[in-house]
């Protein structure tokens, strides 16, 4: 699979973060009246009941390439909270920086099924409207990455308002089978970053994380600080490379004196001229 060396960025050039520190007091002074015996009552407040949460992946777009991100939602389906999450797009601070997708807004979630490791997807026809060839297999593959995360789920199906879809969009793209990641497998990006996410609060030291098929399985990292100076620099090897994805996981030390804007720079360094090659900057707020 020819993937190319072209650079693959994210800038957070003139992004800002907003730093806000809240605080939240419970309880206080009851609203009975005066006690005319014994000891005053102290009140008493209850604790709040955390609400139970999920983390699960959302699929959304980078260029040509597929870029991953997180939602943290109440519990419920995940499934299909997650497809919910990928039909709403990325945030604004994902868009800020170059995230987007390919998915039609306005499309809408009519149904979602479940049997024997296929999901059976119902979206409104919305979702085969506009775009070309390469936004056609952008959004399948968005769909069925973010789907294929679950254990349950090994291929999608896609009925658009109750009818199977055997051939999609106007580009004539043959569905005849269930859709796997190995169907778009061609869309990932030469790296991909899954650990940390755009705007994510990073401690020293920070887990890098993610696949990657680079030359000799090197994946560099270089962390830089507000002014865009480096501040830390490390690498490691995928399980795989030169034509095969790998994982790869890490940690970097970092210090500041501070807490600000930062970057997580990951890239690989070309066997040509020793460049920075398929670089990807995902912007975080590093902490002292």
């Amino acid at each position: 699979m020819d993937i190319g060396r072209g650079k693959h960025r994210l800038i957070a050039s003139a992004a800002v973060f907003a730093f806000v520190a809240t605080a939240c007091s419970i309880g206080g002074p009851g609203d009975g009246g005066s006690a005319t015996t014994g000891s005053p009552t102290p009140s008493v407040s209850a604790t709040p009941t955390p609400t139970p949460t999920m983390t699960f992946e959302v699929w959304f777009g980078y260029g040509e390439w597929l870029f991953v991100t997180k939602r943290t939602e109440p519990f419920g389906p995940r499934v299909g909270t997650a497809v919910t999450a990928l039909l709403a797009g990325p945030s604004a601070a994902e868009r800020t920086v170059g995230v987007g997708t390919s998915i039609p807004e306005g499309t809408e979630l009519l149904g979602l099924s479940i049997d024997g490791g296929i999901a059976t997807v119902d979206l409104s026809r919305t979702f085969e409207s506009g775009g070309g060839s390469l936004s056609m297999f952008s959004r399948l593959a968005q769909l069925t990455y973010t789907l294929t995360q679950f254990p349950t789920v090994e291929g999608v199906n896609l009925r658009l308002e109750g009818k199977p879809v055997t051939v999609f969009s106007g580009e004539g793209i043959i569905l005849d089978d269930p859709m796997t990641r190995r169907s778009f497998r061609d869309r990932l990006p030469p790296i991909l970053v899954q650990s940390p996410l755009i705007g994510e609060q990073v401690s020293s030291p920070i887990t890098i994380s993610g696949t990657a098929n680079v030359f000799e399985a090197t994946v560099s990292i270089t962390i830089l600080d507000a002014q865009g100076l480096e501040i830390a620099s490390g690498f490691t090897t995928a399980t795989c490379g030169t034509g095969c994805r790998g994982t790869y996981s890490t940690s970097v030390g970092f210090t500041v004196d501070q807490t600000q804007a930062g970057t997580v720079r990951v890239y690989e360094v070309s066997a040509k001229d020793g460049h920075p090659i398929n670089v990807v900057d995902i912007p975080v707020v590093l902490l002292p």
